[in-house]
């Protein structure tokens, strides 16, 4: 198989690249974490003159009409600088199933002013236990012979506070399995009822907690159909996981190449230590986990492009993302010795954001699960 990209995704690999280095450094990187807004609108605005919010839509919808592979390649760069904002919430988490199941009239509405760059969005899924599964979805939604009044508490909403639409996933009817009765919601954030709080968190990755008390949704506002909103959400889960690999392999990336770096210029002993044989066998290790990572998420994107059963190597991709992640960045951090730890170091904006990765779209436990269930076990 070839891995190589094509000319069209080199050229937005080296442009993207160029274009986050220049725009949002580290230091940047690191001011945009202490601030509440926690993205940098000039950046987004500039991000919508390349195209980058409708990449993937097609022209009607003022998109470009890029491939899924093409958002792979961005996606992967973005990881590369830790690039701070709502781009995942509103491209990967949103857009894609409304792309997918939403209709004419809400593709018009929705994806246009996405790709202008006016409308930012975030998905309001799990609840307080933060977990992937639908068992855990209690917030309702009954109809009252107009209206859908949704009453209940969504956390971990990357972004609401500054969003103007969510989707909301709600239980609409009772049914046998977790997995039915369950309706997605498209919800605008200054609607009446709708409160959102920022949650702090280490990283300053925009994670909030969305309370909705008797808050109205017409037939309308439903993407896809009543009760099939798992379907839904399984269908973003599976391309966004992917794109979530994407960003964290850019990232491991970028942490073996700092450290890498590192280790030639740190002089120990009148020579750098990255001769000495135990820097050299952790840097090793740390390329093989990277590499290896590579591998798992370009197959598992690729198989996803083809609409080939992809369930068991997009699992194994993020339980793997999850895991050499954790590890490049706190082996970087050790190779770096005090300085590493310290905040105002790079390598820490790699590590800060870690655990909100490892959580999104499911835990290595809960795709560990999965690869289990796709081979028989």
């Amino acid at each position: 198989m070839d891995f190589d990209f094509n000319e069209q995704q080199n050229m937005l690999k080296t442009m993207a690249r160029d274009f986050l280095v220049n725009e949002c450094p580290k230091a940047r990187v690191r001011e945009l974490e202490a601030e509440e807004k926690g993205y940098d609108p000039a950046m987004w605005a500039k991000m919508v003159e390349l195209g980058w919010l409708g990449l993937i839509f097609p022209e009607q919808y003022n998109g470009t009409g890029a491939d899924f592979l093409d958002l792979v390649v961005l996606m992967e760069e973005m990881g590369r600088n830790v690039t701070p904002g709502p781009f995942f919430s509103t491209v990967a988490m949103c857009s894609i199933p409304i792309l997918k199941f939403g209709t004419g009239p809400q593709k018009a509405k929705y994806l246009t002013p996405i790709a202008d760059g006016k409308s930012i969005w975030s998905l309001a899924l799990t609840e307080k236990s933060g977990r992937f599964e639908a068992a855990d979805i209690a917030a309702a939604a009954e109809f009252d012979g107009k209206n859908y009044v949704i009453n209940g508490e969504k956390w971990f909403a990357p972004f609401a506070h500054v969003a103007d639409y969510m989707l909301v996933l709600c239980r609409t009817e009772k049914a046998r399995s977790p997995e039915g009765g369950l309706t997605l919601f498209a919800v605008k954030t200054g609607s009446r009822g709708v409160k959102i709080d920022l949650i702090p968190t280490i990283a300053g990755d925009g994670q909030c907690r969305v309370r909705l008390k008797n808050v109205k949704a017409g037939r309308s506002d439903i993407i896809g159909k009543k009760g099939d909103g798992w379907k839904v959400i399984s269908y973003m889960a599976q391309r966004a996981t992917v794109l979530k690999c994407a960003e964290i392999s850019g990232a491991c990336q970028a942490v073996l190449d700092m450290t890498q770096a590192y280790a030639k210029d740190r002089t120990q002993f009148d020579k750098p230590i990255g001769a000495f044989m135990a820097i050299q066998h952790k840097i090793v290790d740390m390329l093989t986990d990277v590499e290896g990572l590579q591998y798992l998420v370009h197959y598992a994107a690729w198989m996803l492009s083809t609409d080939a059963k992809s369930d068991i190597y997009i699992s194994q991709a993020k339980a793997k993302a999850n895991d050499v992640y954790q590890r490049a960045c706190i082996e970087g951090i050790k190779i770096h010795g005090a300085i590493g730890f310290t905040m105002d170091h790079d390598i820490g904006c790699y590590f800060r954001r870690v655990k909100s990765s490892e959580f999104m779209l499911g835990d290595t436990d809960l795709h560990l699960e999965k690869i289990a269930a796709c081979i028989g076990l």
